[in-house]
């Protein structure tokens, strides 16, 4: 019953390992993320207001898995089908090169990393609230940039191809420019050390790869 309950589970996964061409951890939280995100917006709003990231409250009422939870919410439509395409665009790639295993890591950094420095910077103002998986893809987007420096992507409508190191210095510096303009849920807080911590873990886990980017991208 043990083995054959295992095959099954192995079976499982090799389906989707091959279903997404190497990339089941990308294609999984893309479609959690979708589906959690419409579940709240449409469904059981309540889920949005529970999830929320509150610095102020999380220590003093123990929101710990909101450091989490919060990252798998968003705002309204336009905020997810943005954050959806850029996982989408930039993730699949990525975990093909890096592996699972380090892709995994590499998201989850980026989600605690810019959740904590959003706790660390608002951790004294009791109406801030955020939301949104913006960190933990900005790592993925940066990272990705490090592995992929010659790509481009298309932007409906804009008819000519994007690359990827300017979408991603125009993507950080809106949210740079937005976190100063506005107080709304969308965590763009988050974004500037979700980016860095994506630079910061190839960094560390493939420093030949910081190298080539550089020759690629200044010769």
């Amino acid at each position: 019953m043990i083995e054959a309950t295992f095959i099954r589970r192995t079976a499982a996964v090799q389906t989707l390992i091959d279903l997404t061409q190497g990339a089941p951890v990308s294609a999984v939280l893309l479609a959690v993320i979708v589906a959690v995100s419409l579940i709240g917006l449409y469904g059981i709003p309540a889920w949005i207001e529970r999830n929320l990231l509150r610095p102020y409250w999380l220590v003093r009422r123990s929101e710990y898995a909101t450091l989490v939870t919060s990252g798998f919410i968003h705002a309204d439509i336009a905020h997810l089908l943005f954050n959806g395409f850029t996982l989408w665009a930039f993730a699949f790639p990525l975990e093909r090169t890096l592996g699972s295993g380090r892709f995994l890591l590499l998201y989850t950094a980026g989600l605690l990393v810019s959740s904590f420095g959003t706790w660390l910077k608002h951790r004294e103002d009791p109406d801030y609230r955020s939301l949104g998986a913006s960190g933990a893809i900005l790592a993925v987007l940066f990272a990705s940039i490090v592995y992929f420096p010659t790509n481009a992507i298309y932007i409906l409508p804009i008819p000519v191809p994007i690359p990827a190191p300017l979408f991603a210095v125009a993507y950080l510096a809106y949210t740079v420019y937005a976190s100063r303009q506005a107080r709304g849920r969308i965590n763009h807080d988050a974004h500037l050390s979700g980016a860095l911590t994506g630079l910061a873990f190839v960094a560390a886990t493939d420093p030949q790869a910081v190298a080539r980017a550089i020759r690629a991208m200044f010769g």
